[in-house]
């Protein structure tokens, strides 16, 4: 649902750790709308529509969704993760595409195992392997398959994105890489920026 219909409205959406005001919205506005056309967040890829291909994942209250079939309204007082809140602290949208500080280990593993190829599936991928990681950190393989299974590739055959899983357990139970944490939230009436790094294509 890219736009909604009734009445106009103005709500406050907490994106990423920043508190965003949201003017002119319609009652029907899905979430994914709001976050790529309102706010400027375009991780959240406008594919499906019909929370078939998980390409528009975010985490809603630390819930993986589908934002397309979300409505933004009834987001109002809830925590908002988009693939752009993922980026570590510290790390600015734009950077260099393969600086280690600015991607998280779910994104750079995706990158070194080949999981990246059309990238337009990619932030949904990141979005639900970090929760998938954040909830069970020692996945056997068919719980990642499951827990993938909302998620279409149509470039990979997925054996690479596995491997990618795999790397980022490997690498955490090393001790080597720190999961990024939880975004702070901010000054009320700002916008979260977008992300140009991989796990999050335009």
């Amino acid at each position: 649902m890219s736009a909604g219909s009734g009445s106009v409205t103005a709500y406050e959406l907490v994106v990423n750790g920043t508190a965003s005001r949201v003017d002119g919205a319609h009652a029907g506005d899905s979430l994914l709308h709001v976050l790529r056309d309102r706010l400027g967040l375009p991780g959240a890829k406008n594919a499906c529509e019909q929370g078939e291909c998980g390409s528009c994942s975010v985490l809603v209250d630390g819930v993986l969704v589908c934002a397309c079939l979300e409505l933004a309204e009834a987001a109002v007082g809830c925590e908002i993760t988009t693939v752009e809140g993922l980026s570590p602290a510290g790390g600015e949208p734009g950077d260099a595409a393969l600086a280690g500080d600015v991607l998280t280990d779910v994104q750079q593993a995706m990158v070194e195992a080949g999981g990246v190829q059309c990238g337009f599936c990619t932030p949904g991928f990141v979005v639900a392997i970090h929760d998938l990681l954040a909830r069970v950190p020692d996945p056997g393989p068919f719980e990642v398959r499951e827990a993938l299974a909302g998620n279409l590739c149509r470039c990979t055959g997925y054996g690479r994105i596995l491997a990618a899983v795999e790397q980022v357990v490997a690498v955490r139970s090393s001790g080597a890489t720190p999961e990024a944490g939880p975004p702070r939230v901010t000054t009320p009436g700002t916008t979260a920026p977008g992300s140009t790094t991989p796990g999050a294509p335009a």
